[in-house]
């Protein structure tokens, strides 16, 4: 029995594929590979296509029977917040359309096992820690389209007999393996990464929130604990379920741009900026529903940060 991921040759994607191939699980990859990478694959088959294409359901059909997929881990979808901002419209076509025709799939194929990659910005701007039953306000198109997304995929589950999953990331960072790390400029880590390749100082934006150092406090996951969290979802036989994936640990963003910079062996000076507008104060997972699943997080923001300063080294693939 095959597992079948979409978006599979991009950061978090190809990680799980790499451990579900070395530990002997038959893979099978779609990506429509426009931000993705070949290299990350390897040797596990892969399948170009846009999911968000009508045609697309034909293909992701055959692919289905042919490689005798049983489970799916859904990854692939637009996720860039200022885009989506600009771009409402094509949003909600490339991320609910794709697993629209993802899901129109699986059921004309039998295959009734899902996990879904959702997002902690389906809360929107919480207060300090966040269980699954709090309040989902997303205050951007993205957010909306990945809520929409787990509205979805619960209808279908309750339609079809499927077994469905939607994993709630919190902020994902570091690598497994140096060539697979996160080399897209679009969250604090890289954003920093990038500055410090650069030779010029991190931003950090605002000083005066109500937490320790001032600085907002977020939930930063390493991505192989993320993995882990993926492959326990996909045991999990129930017909609908939502999990936080987090540490349960918050971070201050001054405290991340510090220690990027200490692995780095550089100065610790910043550049203070002002708030930016819809930025809370601190957001951190409650991991309590994916512990009682069996999941834990294991790595700490030490490893994270390193891991990440590893794989930023690395040159690019390609």
């Amino acid at each position: 029995m095959t597992v079948l991921v979409t978006g599979g040759a991009g950061y978090i994607g190809a990680h799980l594929v790499r451990v579900l191939a070395e530990a002997g699980r038959a893979v099978v990859v779609v990506d429509d590979l426009s931000t993705g990478d070949t290299a990350r694959v390897g040797d596990v088959p892969l399948v170009r296509l846009d999911l968000a294409e009508t045609p697309s359901v034909d293909v992701l059909v055959e692919t289905l029977r042919t490689y005798d997929v049983r489970e799916v881990v859904h990854f692939a979808a637009r996720k860039n917040v200022p885009e989506s901002v600009q771009r409402p419209t094509w949003y909600a076509q490339q991320n609910i359309g794709g697993l629209a025709n993802l899901l129109d799939a699986m059921r004309a194929a039998e295959v009734t096992r899902i996990v879904f990659s959702s997002t902690a910005a389906v809360y929107g701007s919480p207060d300090s820690s966040v269980t699954e039953a709090d309040p989902t306000i997303p205050v951007n198109p993205y957010g909306w389209t990945k809520l929409a997304g787990e509205w979805l995929v619960r209808d279908a589950a309750a339609a079809w007999g499927f077994r469905a999953v939607a994993l709630r990331y919190f902020n994902v960072a570091g690598a497994g393996w140096p060539d697979l790390g996160d080399r897209q400029v679009a969250n604090l880590v890289t954003m920093v990464l990038d500055k410090i390749d650069r030779g010029e100082l991190p931003e950090v934006f605002g000083n005066d929130y109500p937490t320790p150092d001032g600085t907002c406090v977020r939930d930063f996951v390493h991505v192989m604990d993320l993995v882990h969290a993926h492959i326990a979802a996909l045991d999990i036989d129930e017909p609908w379920t939502i999990a936080n994936v987090g540490t349960g640990r918050g971070a201050s963003v001054l405290e991340v741009v510090r220690g990027l910079q200490h692995v780095a062996g550089c100065g610790d000076d910043v550049v203070w900026a002002p708030r930016r507008p819809g930025d809370p104060a601190a957001v951190v997972a409650d991991p309590a529903r994916m512990t009682s699943l069996g999941w834990r997080a294991e790595r700490g923001l030490d490893e994270v940060l390193a891991d990440a300063w590893d794989a930023w080294r690395q040159p690019a693939s390609g």
